[in-house]
């Protein structure tokens, strides 16, 4: 039997509203610890909120848990307290095992010490012998892309140099825990592929991994059971695709219409529309029929090259179909303000629901602009296709073509 490396019981944490949470002295925690007997029942003010409440759950040796939930859900907030970054307002957590972390870009770092620096030095936290840590140190320096910029102090560094060569040291100086939050929220595509690379290699030599992301695809794929949190409690716990279908059909329910805007940037590309037109009303699209899908977007100045990717996804978080626009004639990556249309004659995505991700970036190696998830919900249908002697059933393909029978005699 697996032994549980992560305990988490009734773990709270409260914030107010407004204020950083300010540093204690010894002073204030032995006052604390005398005076709370005579505070427990006395009313919280109003302008606190529970960014996690009564959260319980055990994550076995060996396991790798993803963690969802909408913004503000309470996900880093549980990550920052099993990092031992914050404290909890209650309840408690058991950790067996070293742990390392990647969570908002450059924690753990020194911003004054060069990445060479910054590598030993995250090695000694973690409890690494040199030795341990010389004998990684060229895996690291490779896979963060660094090599140049290796004496550099880290503050030099763009946020996406930041962010490979910090996920390249809590990746690579084995832990036995490895807590990632949202490492795809940074980098470009290629570095994005080669994160989630490295974190089905790091699952599969036995190591227990905590993950959160809002990416379903990268979840159903990496792994073994999943939580939801909503409003900082647990919504569900357990099967993977069960949890991932509940939030899902959850995020529909909230986000009913076939648009998205949003308001422009005067300082970086942002889309400001995206629209689905379907074939019937209410969110519904019969099998074959035209579809179309327009985006805006706004430049403020010009960029290298214009790259828009449509990914359409199923309820269970699953990439269905995927297709790409590229500015090849320079027409829309100067300044300006656009509108990017997509037409489909005949829409052949299996009966089923759907959504939309939209991606906004340069080419590969260039700026990241814009990741918009769970957006513009559909639903596909059957309606008036005969099968036959068999009804059709959900989930038995993703796509549909059209095609003819021919047989004969001989």
């Amino acid at each position: 039997m697996n032994k549980t490396v992560i305990g988490v019981k009734k773990l709270s944490k409260q914030y107010r509203i407004g204020r950083r949470e300010s540093y204690k002295t010894l002073r204030d925690v032995i006052a604390n610890t005398f005076s709370a007997p005579f505070q427990k029942n006395k009313p919280l003010p109003q302008n606190y909120i529970w960014a996690l409440k009564n959260v319980s759950f055990e994550v076995k040796r060996g396991e790798v848990v993803g963690i969802i939930g909408k913004n503000g859900a309470g996900k880093s907030t549980l990550l920052k307290i099993l990092s031992r970054i914050t404290e909890p307002t209650g309840g408690s957590v058991r950790i067996s095992g070293r742990v390392a972390s990647l969570l908002e870009v450059g924690t753990g770092f020194h911003s004054e010490l060069t990445g060479r620096e910054n590598i030993y030095l995250n090695g000694a936290i973690l409890g690494m012998e040199k030795s341990e840590i010389n004998r990684k140190f060229d895996e690291i320096v490779n896979f963060a892309e660094i090599e140049k910029f290796l004496d550099t102090p880290v503050k030099h560094y763009s946020s996406g140099m930041y962010m490979r060569l910090a996920f390249a040291v809590a990746a690579h100086l084995e832990p036995e825990i490895l807590l990632v939050d949202e490492v795809l929220a940074v980098g470009d595509i290629e570095f994005q592929k080669k994160c989630l690379g490295r974190m089905g290699e790091v699952a599969s030599q036995g190591r227990t991994v905590l993950f959160v992301s809002h990416n379903m695809n990268a979840i159903s794929t990496l792994v073994n059971r999943c939580i939801y949190l909503k409003k900082g409690a647990i919504a569900a716990i357990g099967n993977k695709d069960k949890v991932i279908s509940k939030y899902l059909e959850e995020t529909f329910k909230e986000k009913e219409k076939l648009i998205y805007r949003d308001k422009p940037s005067t300082d970086v590309p942002k889309i400001t529309r995206v629209q689905l037109k379907t074939s019937e009303p209410n969110n519904y699209h019969v099998n074959s029929k035209p579809l179309e899908i327009e985006v805006d977007f706004t430049l403020p100045k010009k960029i290298r090259k214009t790259c828009i990717t449509l990914l359409i996804r199923d309820k269970r978080g699953i990439a269905c179909l995927d297709f790409s626009y590229f500015d090849t004639g320079f027409v829309c990556s100067g300044a300006g303000v656009y509108t990017l249309k997509c037409t489909f004659p005949k829409f052949r995505l299996y009966m089923g629901k759907y959504h939309v991700n939209v991606y906004f970036t340069e080419p590969p190696g260039g700026d990241f602009f814009q990741l918009i998830e769970h957006i513009c919900p559909f639903e596909v249908t059957m309606h008036g296709k005969s099968r036959g002697d068999w009804e059709w059933q959900p989930f038995t393909t993703t796509y549909i073509e059209d095609y003819s029978w021919q047989i004969e005699k001989k």
